[in-house]
Formats: structure tokens, sequence, C-alpha cells
């Protein structure tokens, strides 16, 4: 195996998921609380079985169960999106901004930027702070380009297995 390899985690392709797994994913998109009877009798194994493969999801990566949460109803006022441009070694860039609380999600692109992250703060002072004292001191950082959210109008994480 390659070094880059080394550092990609194991991911479970849907080809690697058979009926049951992919029932489980979609029943846990609805409901990431739902009771492991619940989903037992939906998928047709039984409830140890169905603890065994929602562990498996978890540990490969598959799904992952949190809290979504609004992030205005918790005093953070302000959301954006962010471009960057990198010279040198994207994946040291992107580890960088991985590791700032505030970035939420980092994702590799083609286009005009090199990466794209979501960032949430508590307000516009906030942002600014973030941007300059943490994001363009990175080495490898060229430019940034903040597109501020005014208003959220879909969100959903319900995309199915296909």
């Amino acid at each position: 195996m390659a070094a880059a390899d080394a550092r990609v985690p194991r991911q479970r392709r849907l080809a690697d998921l058979d009926d049951a797994d992919k029932g489980l994913v979609e029943l846990l998109q609805q409901d990431g609380r739902m009771a492991y009877t619940r989903l037992a009798a939906s998928v047709g194994l039984s409830e140890a079985a169905v603890r065994k493969r929602v562990q498996r999801l978890i540990d490969d990566s598959v799904v992952q169960i949190v809290a979504v949460t609004d992030p205005l109803r918790l005093g953070f006022r302000r959301q954006a999106m962010v471009g960057v441009s990198t010279e040198g070694d994207i994946r040291s860039v992107a580890d960088a901004l991985a590791s700032i609380p505030e970035i939420d999600y980092v994702v590799f692109t083609s286009g005009s930027f090199d990466l794209l992250f979501e960032i949430v703060c508590e307000d516009d002072e906030h942002l600014l702070g973030v941007l300059n004292d943490k994001v363009r001191s990175i080495p490898g950082v060229r430019s940034t380009e903040t597109f501020t959210y005014l208003r959220l109008h879909k969100q959903t994480y319900s995309w199915g297995t296909r």
C-alpha cells in the first residue's frame, strides 16, 4: 500500500453493503435514535445482529450518529462557506483547516478553489478573527473568498443508499 493510501481510512463501498445494511442506513437517516428492536423488525434480523451491523457501519465510517443542531438557536449568528486557493501541499492545508474548531467540514474541490469549508461563528467579529488569525496564517493558503449565509433554505441528510 502506498504511503498516501495509508492516511485514508478504510471506507465501505455501496457494493459492500447488503440490503439489510442499506435498510439500516436509510432508517437511521430518518431517525438516528430508533430502537434496535424497531430496526430489527424493519430489516428482518435479530436485535443482536442489528446491533452488530450498526456498530460495523459506524466503525467503517458509513454512518455517523450525531445530533444536528440549528446554529442560530445555539447563539451562532454567522455561517459561511469559504473557498480557498492554495499553493504547495493541499493536504497539509486541509489538515490545518480541519483542526480549527469553528470549521465543521472541509472538502477538496476542482474548479475555482482547491478547498471549500463551512464555518460557524458567533458573529461577524468572530468570523473575521478566525479568518484573519487562523485561516490566513496557514502556510500554503494563497487566498480565500467568503460567502456568508443569509438564510438556510434547505438542509437534509436523507439521500438514501441508491
